[in-house]
């Protein structure tokens, strides 16, 4: 029987195990131009015992950028920042992949230079609001991407992908979920479009299978893997009926020979569904009642998933992988701390004694 604890091949990246640092916001890129600090470098380096280490979602561009003090790759400065953070978790014999994340209509003019503002696939504003540094604000209403302008996002998405291999990371992590911009394309009550890039499952999909396939054609394949979440409804998106989008893309996906698919779980069968349509390695991201909890290390037992992604348990217990064969203890993580701020609820949580 296969467990969490067995190695696997990633498409000729050698993991020590099947336990996954999932991609987790921390807004704490304090250096200079949106880049990582000597602080994130401790961060990462803390958690490199996990098989497989997802970034935070690191913007491919400028107009990317959905949060405060969010990390980019897009600039020599945050190449040499990510570096540091490569270097340290493989000395550690950690291996590292980046999540490109453009959040598309999720941002704010506020956190762009002047005479910009969010974009999107259609011009249709997020519920809500995004916190800033002098407090929350309303998101607005996105400027919808020309055909012309779709084109240079996938490039800039090209571009952070061969910056990211130029820092070290072992591959990455194409952002498709969660209600940034390629989940827009996707959700048809964000894409409104009546183009090539919206409007029938075959054009919406197309925006996320572009994309892919640019970055392969880049970085190759085996250092190429895509994060989806079909229906998890996050920041305003209405997916009614899931099935035939991702179905459509999932078959468009797998010819790639990607590393691997990372799912965000909202219904188990439709999960084991995509499992069998796709032939690769399969990450979940399990639907729990509350954070992704020991007991879904099952899931790699009995063949639902090749591995599984911890987010806020892996965030308040670095050494994850060793605890969990123990059994236990778990430090417990302070929400307040989830964001911003400084080392506290960053660095500081404690590992097993010996």
């Amino acid at each position: 029987m296969t467990t969490a604890f067995d190695p696997i091949d990633l498409s000729g990246t050698q993991l020590a195990n099947r336990i996954v640092l999932a991609p987790m916001t921390r807004s704490r890129a304090f250096g200079p131009g949106n880049s990582p600090t000597d602080s994130t470098v401790e961060y990462y380096a803390q958690r490199a015992s996990a098989g497989l280490i997802v970034t935070e979602g690191i913007q491919p561009s400028v107009i990317g950028q959905g949060y405060p003090d969010t990390p980019g790759l897009h600039s020599q400065e945050q190449i040499a920042a990510w570096r540091k953070v490569t270097d340290a978790v493989h000395a550690k014999g950690g291996r590292i992949v980046a999540q490109l994340m453009h959040s598309g209509r999720i941002g704010h003019p506020d956190l762009l230079p002047e005479g910009l503002i969010p974009v999107g696939a259609s011009a249709v504003a997020a519920p809500g609001q995004v916190y800033l540094h002098d407090g929350p604000k309303d998101f607005v209403t996105p400027h919808e991407l020309t055909a012309d302008e779709i084109r240079e996002t996938i490039a800039d998405f090209v571009s952070a992908a061969r910056n990211a291999i130029e820092a070290g990371f072992d591959g990455v992590e194409v952002h498709g979920a969660n209600g940034y911009l390629i989940h827009q394309f996707l959700a048809p009550n964000t894409n409104l479009r009546t183009d090539e890039w919206g409007g029938s499952v075959e054009n919406r999909i197309r925006f996320a299978v572009e994309v892919t396939r640019a970055v392969v054609a880049e970085i190759g394949a085996a250092r190429t893997g895509i994060r989806l979440s079909p229906a998890v409804g996050l920041l305003g998106t209405e997916e009614p009926e899931p099935e035939p989008t991702y179905t459509a893309l999932v078959r468009e996906l797998e010819p790639l020979g990607l590393a691997y698919l990372h799912l965000i779980e909202n219904d188990r069968e439709f999960t084991l569904a995509l499992r069998e349509l796709y032939t690769g390695a399969f990450i979940l991201n399990a639907k729990t009642e509350g954070p992704t909890s020991p007991d879904e290390l099952k899931l790699i037992e009995d063949g639902t998933a090749d591995l599984v992604s911890f987010g806020v348990l892996f965030l308040a217990n670095p050494d994850l992988p060793a605890r969990l064969k123990a059994g236990g203890p778990y430090n417990t993580a302070d929400p307040a701390t989830f964001f911003g701020g400084d080392d506290k609820g960053y660095t500081d949580y404690p590992a097993l004694e010996g």
